[in-house]
């Protein structure tokens, strides 16, 4: 699951290399939109969502993309060879005079009405790294189902847009709860924390070409993906199980001394190696 950050650096790079220019190809390998010809019209300007990515064409037109868990965007040069992947892997390629942006293994790819790109995105909650962020919605969100787990609560996008499996794990370290805890059960004062943390850890990194939470060389996030190694703070080992609404379980990763909550059944823990 791609993170809020991530998002945030595709759309930069698209914008950079084809906003304000004409599209001279334009390829949607996609059965709904397979005939549809956007070229001689101008991109006009690209930005995220949450974890989408709107792509603003001269007419009233937005492609809409998502990254899902593989895909991605590169870009290339006039004549450079295209390497992300083999073209079968290809859902998009837009072109300019001398840059063509290719997506890959791109899992949602449409073309929306711009007055209508509600009806992609108007479901998200504030947007992390967006204009329209609201701390104070946010908390709301995420507080009015209390019996919901915590990191449920945080990858769910109607509460708040941005937060990947990455940062779900990285903070409820930093707040000091296991993910399994009851958002209702968390701490006020904590829970009030939640919204701005989230925002400056993804502003941090938006800029930054390897993630990390703990300013640390090396040693760049405190739980996730460290399993069994000794936390950063207090030497015990990190643990990790998977957790989900019973449609995707994502691995998941906590310091059982560092964090207070409950933990999952021994049966969901994930082996991890020696």
């Amino acid at each position: 699951m791609p993170e809020g950050d991530t998002v945030w650096q595709a759309a930069k790079r698209l914008r950079s290399a084809l906003a304000g220019k004409v599209l001279t190809r334009t390829d949607f390998r996609v059965p709904r939109f397979a005939t549809v010809d956007l070229t001689e019209r101008t991109l006009l300007e690209v930005t995220p969502r949450g974890k989408h990515l709107l792509a603003r064409v001269e007419g009233g037109w937005t492609v809409h993309s998502h990254l899902g868990m593989e895909g991605s965007w590169r870009i290339y040069a006039e004549r450079e060879r295209w390497t992300g992947g083999p073209n079968h892997q290809i859902r998009a390629v837009l072109s300019t005079a001398d840059r063509t942006a290719v997506g890959y293994r791109l899992p949602v790819l449409e073309l929306l009405r711009t007055a209508e790109e509600s009806k992609a995105v108007g479901h998200l909650g504030p947007d992390l790294l967006g204009p329209d962020w609201d701390p104070d919605q946010a908390l709301a969100n995420l507080l009015a189902d209390p019996g919901r787990q915590l990191g449920e609560a945080l990858l769910d996008q109607r509460n708040l847009a941005g937060i990947g499996n990455i940062y779900k794990s990285e903070l409820c370290f930093l707040i000091g709860a296991t993910p399994w805890l009851p958002v209702g059960a968390l701490p006020s004062d904590r829970a009030a924390q939640l919204p701005a943390l989230a925002k400056r850890l993804l502003e941090a990194n938006r800029e930054r070409p390897v993630r990390s939470t703990t300013g640390r060389r090396g040693q760049d996030l405190f739980v996730y993906g460290r399993a069994p190694r000794p936390c950063l703070r207090c030497r015990t080992p990190i643990r990790s199980a998977d957790q989900g609404d019973g449609s995707r379980q994502r691995p998941t990763y906590w310091c059982p001394s560092c964090q207070t909550g409950p933990a999952p059944a021994p049966g969901r823990r994930r082996r991890t190696p020696n």
